[in-house]
């Protein structure tokens, strides 16, 4: 099913009933008891720092692992799976000197779901949609991280709006149905999110829904 029969699809079902959408993918991540190797994986293996916490990178290292989390959730019967992808940008992934692997990962993260949503509504047939995750990242447009200093700012508008289109991008070719902006502290990084979204949709020739 093309992005747009899948857009059509789900706005039309939007009017006929409530959709439900999965649940919290870091506390499942925490019951498997995964290892700092398991958040290496070959791709890490030899990693200049420490990488367990990075719960976005078992996209890569562990897809075993989140493609379970994902059939769980709709075997349970959710309409809508989120991507690995929460902390999937430059300031986040910056914590873990992984800021050039910010497109890999969600761009695994997008087809992890998709293939699991896919699979699940071909058994099921009933449709299932991949929601693309994007975090507020780990900074603040609209604060200032020094008491001391009120005016300065750790990131602008611009730098998020680049990582958010980076990610927006890789989500959009992953096959994501639709893009969700979650967990918002601060309205001006929400702002350059939507912003840097609208970017990446003009940018495939898609209208997802936001």
């Amino acid at each position: 099913m093309s992005h747009t029969d899948r857009t059509a699809l789900f706005r039309r079902l939007l009017t006929e009933r409530i959709l439900v959408i999965d649940g919290g993918m870091g506390t499942m991540i925490q019951r498997f008891g995964l290892t700092e190797a398991d958040y290496r994986g070959e791709r890490f293996r030899n990693w200049r720092c420490d990488m367990k916490g990075n719960s976005d990178v078992l996209s890569i290292t562990r897809p075993d692992v989140i493609e379970q989390i994902h059939r769980a959730y709709l075997e349970a019967g959710a309409d809508i799976i989120e991507t690995n992808t929460f902390t999937a940008n430059h300031p986040s992934q910056a914590d873990y000197g992984a800021e050039d692997a910010v497109r890999e990962i969600n761009l695994a993260g997008a087809r992890i779901a998709r293939k699991a949503a896919d699979d699940v509504a071909a058994r099921s047939g009933q449709p299932r949609f991949v929601a693309g995750a994007l975090g507020p990242t780990n900074r603040t447009a609209s604060l200032s991280p020094d008491v001391n200093d009120p005016a300065f700012r750790n990131i602008d508008f611009d730098q998020l709006v680049d990582t958010y289109r980076v990610a927006a991008q890789a989500l959009i070719e992953g096959g994501v149905d639709l893009l969700l902006i979650e967990t918002v502290f601060d309205t001006l990084n929400a702002k350059a999110a939507a912003f840097a979204v609208r970017q990446a949709m003009d940018e495939a020739g898609v209208d997802l829904p936001l």
